[in-house]
């Protein structure tokens, strides 16, 4: 008799196969950030779930930030790193360190992503002309080289899906001048998704997803119409960081992206829960007149 952890392994694919057949050679922009970028055993099941999806015929695209290992090296370079409204105070001392981390934490993705079988290219928001931008006043505050994104040019990035690659962008751009730029990762994968008229964009962070009652965890919310994340903002539910990340979902989706998801990357392997679950495990943002799936066979 076969045994019962058999059965629900095959049930598990069963239920992955609409999710397959629905999003095969579509694309898939990831932004991670967070506390997985820090653990190592995280860091690989976030690579793991990537390559899948890329390998069962997704079109994924990761965006990563790197904020806290920035912070380490600026210190240990006998810098007090500055925060403005959530923004790093970036001047040029700053945005050197930034860069030169980011590729560095780049190209540890782009090794991790190759040591499982699926080749993979690094690239910054400047390569190919990728991420345009100007300079980013905080509350009419000048606060250095952080940018505000003006121009996404994706071409690059098409080409290299062509050819079968993953590309890992990190969050450097140029202005008119060409200047060098420090962009937030959010804003980066919004515009990249948007660009691109990705079918989804997931936010890898340290939440678990939209709370109807921030202050109870047993609130969260499984799937949102546009509509209904916006009344969220407009009536006061949601504050803090989680205003901007839930209007940069908001703007996404009216610009061509079809649905958005808020995940903990915390959580092993939440991207493959979300997406290719009935249930998922976050927060699936969606259009006005889009079509409720995830939950139809709870």
């Amino acid at each position: 008799m076969v045994k019962q952890k058999y059965l629900e392994k095959a049930e598990v694919l069963i239920e992955a196969l609409p999710y397959i057949q629905r999003f095969n050679r579509k694309i898939v922009v990831i932004k991670y950030g967070g506390s997985a970028m820090l653990d190592e055993g995280l860091k690989r099941n976030v690579i793991q779930d990537a390559v899948l999806l890329k390998l069962v015929g997704f079109k994924p695209i990761i965006v990563h930030g790197g904020g806290k290992e920035i912070s380490k090296w600026v210190a240990k370079a006998g810098m007090e790193p500055r925060f403005v409204n959530g923004l790093r105070v970036t001047d040029k001392d700053t945005m050197e360190i930034a860069e030169m981390v980011l590729a560095k934490v780049n190209k540890e993705l782009v090794t991790l992503v190759q040591s499982l079988g699926v080749r993979s290219i690094g690239l910054s928001g400047k390569d190919g002309g990728l991420l345009k931008c100007q300079k980013k006043l905080s509350n009419g505050e000048d606060i250095g080289f952080v940018g505000d994104i003006t121009k996404v040019e994706p071409q690059v990035l098409y080409d290299l899906l062509e050819k079968d690659f993953l590309p890992i962008v990190f969050p450097v751009g140029y202005d008119d001048n060409f200047e060098t730029y420090n962009i937030n990762a959010d804003d980066a994968a919004c515009a990249i998704a948007e660009a691109m008229d990705a079918e989804k964009l997931a936010f890898l962070s340290d939440i678990e997803g939209v709370y109807k009652d921030k202050d109870d965890p047993d609130s969260l919310i499984s799937e949102l119409k546009v509509s209904e994340a916006q009344a969220l903002i407009t009536d006061g539910y949601v504050g803090g960081g989680m205003i901007p990340k839930l209007q940069g979902c908001i703007d996404a989706i009216e610009n061509g992206v079809n649905r958005v998801h808020i995940l903990d990357g915390r959580i092993p392997h939440s991207l493959l829960l979300e997406i290719f679950t009935n249930k998922g495990i976050g927060t699936a943002i969606l259009r006005d007149e889009g079509e409720k799936f995830d939950n139809e066979n709870e």
